[in-house]
C-alpha cells in the first residue's frame, strides 16, 4: 500500500462524471440478459448535465476518510481495515483496489440524494477516475475508459452481492445518448454502445425532454430483487421481452429525431412496465407519468423507480405544457422539483 498524502498536498485531484436517465433499465442485469441473449437485450440511456464530482484531499498517514455532501455521516478507517460493508463500503473497496492511503474522499453530487439517476454508480466511476489520476501522477499505468467501466461494474456487483446492472456506470464513463446492447456471454466484449445522436442532436434532445425529482428518495435493491425473481420464475418474462422490443423501437425514433414516435414507444414500454413492475410507481410518480401521457408525451420512472425521479419526452409545445403541470403538482411537495438538466455529451473527466 502506498501513501498519497504528500502528492495530494501538492496537487488535489477532482474528477466528475454524469448521472443518467433511461429506458429499458434492468436488462443490464446478467440474470435477465444472459439467458435471453438471443433477444438482444438493450437499454437506452442519456447522460445528464447533473454531474457528481469526487475530490481527493490529503489526510492522515495510514487512514482513509470518506464523506458525501447531503449525507450527515462521515466514515474513517485504518487502511488495513477498510470496511466494505459500511454505507461507504463500495468507495472504501475502490480505494483498497488501488492500495492507497493518506487520503480523504469528498463526494459532491448535483443530483438529489437517492433520486434514481444512478448517483452511487456515478460517484464510483468518478472516484475510480480520480484514483486513476493519482496513478498517473505516480507514473503508473493509466487505465482506459473501458477498464474503468469494467472495474466499476465488478466492484459494485461484488460488494452489493450480485444482480447489479452496468448501465449507470456506462453512461458515467462515456456520456452522450446510447443504445446499449448487453451480451455478457461474449467475454471479450460484454456490451456494445451505439451512439444515437451527435452533439448537435443531443442539444436538440435537451429541448424535448424534462426531468424532475418526486421528493421521495428511493432504494433500488428491493424493487430490483423482486423484478429479477419474477423474471427468473417465468412470471413476467414475456412482458420483459415485449418491453425490450419497445426500447429498440424507441432507440430508432431517437436516432431519427422523431419525438412523437419516440414518445409513443416510451408510452408503450411504460404500459408494459405497469404490468410487470407495478412497484416502480408510487402515487406521486404515477401522477407525473399520467400528466406526461395526457399531453402527448412519454413519461417514465428513472432507474428502479419506487420514488426517485421521472423523465418525459415529446414535442416542444407539449413539453412546455407538461412543465406547467409538473410544477403545479410538485410545488406542494417538500424537496420535489423540476431539475435543470440536459444531455451531457461528456463522460468522465478531470476538473481543473
Amino acid at each position: 500500500m502506498g501513501s498519497v498524502r504528500e502528492l495530494l498536498t501538492r496537487s488535489p485531484v477532482t474528477v466528475s462524471a454524469p448521472c443518467r436517465m433511461d429506458a429499458g433499465g434492468t436488462w443490464d442485469i446478467k440474470a435477465l440478459a444472459l439467458p435471453l441473449e438471443r433477444q438482444t437485450p438493450a437499454t437506452v440511456n442519456m447522460a445528464l448535465t447533473l454531474r457528481t464530482a469526487v475530490t481527493l484531499h490529503p489526510y492522515k498517514e495510514g487512514r482513509v476518510k470518506i464523506f458525501s455532501r447531503g449525507f450527515s455521516h462521515t466514515e474513517e478507517a485504518f487502511a488495513d481495515r477498510l470496511p466494505f460493508d459500511s454505507p461507504f463500503g463500495l468507495f472504501f473497496a475502490a480505494v483498497s483496489y488501488f492500495g492507497y492511503h493518506g487520503l480523504e474522499v469528498e463526494i459532491d453530487s448535483q443530483s438529489p440524494v437517492k433520486s434514481a439517476l444512478g448517483g452511487s454508480s456515478t460517484a464510483l466511476v468518478a472516484l475510480l477516475g480520480a484514483l486513476r489520476e493519482v496513478g498517473r501522477l505516480r507514473n503508473n499505468r493509466v487505465r482506459s475508459r473501458k477498464e474503468i467501466l469494467h472495474l466499476a461494474y465488478h466492484l459494485e456487483d461484488g460488494i452489493s452481492g450480485g444482480n447489479c446492472g452496468i448501465q449507470d456506470q456506462a453512461a458515467a464513463v462515456y456520456g452522450g445518448v446510447h443504445l446499449w446492447k448487453w451480451h455478457f456471454g461474449q467475454p471479450a466484449e460484454p456490451l456494445t454502445g451505439i451512439p444515437l445522436l451527435d452533439q448537435k442532436g443531443q442539444e436538440v434532445l435537451s429541448n424535448h425532454m424534462l426531468v424532475a425529482y418526486s421528493g421521495k428518495s428511493h432504494v433500488a435493491a428491493y424493487t430490483n430483487r423482486k423484478w429479477v425473481n419474477d423474471f427468473l420464475s417465468g412470471k413476467t418474462r414475456s412482458g420483459w421481452i415485449k418491453a425490450n422490443g419497445a426500447v429498440h423501437s424507441f432507440a430508432q425514433a431517437i436516432q431519427a429525431g422523431d419525438w412523437d414516435r419516440a414518445a409513443f414507444f416510451m408510452r408503450e414500454e411504460m404500459a408494459l412496465r405497469r404490468e410487470i413492475t407495478p412497484e416502480a410507481l408510487d402515487h406521486v410518480t404515477e401522477k407525473m407519468v399520467t400528466a406526461a401521457e395526457s399531453v402527448g408525451c412519454g413519461g417514465r420512472f428513472a432507474g428502479a423507480g419506487a420514488g426517485g425521479s421521472v423523465w418525459a419526452l415529446g414535442k416542444k409545445v407539449n413539453m412546455d405544457e407538461l412543465r406547467r403541470k409538473w410544477r403545479k403538482l410538485l410545488t406542494p411537495i417538500k424537496d420535489a422539483q423540476i431539475l435543470d438538466a440536459g444531455v451531457d455529451a461528456e463522460g468522465i473527466r478531470r476538473e481543473f
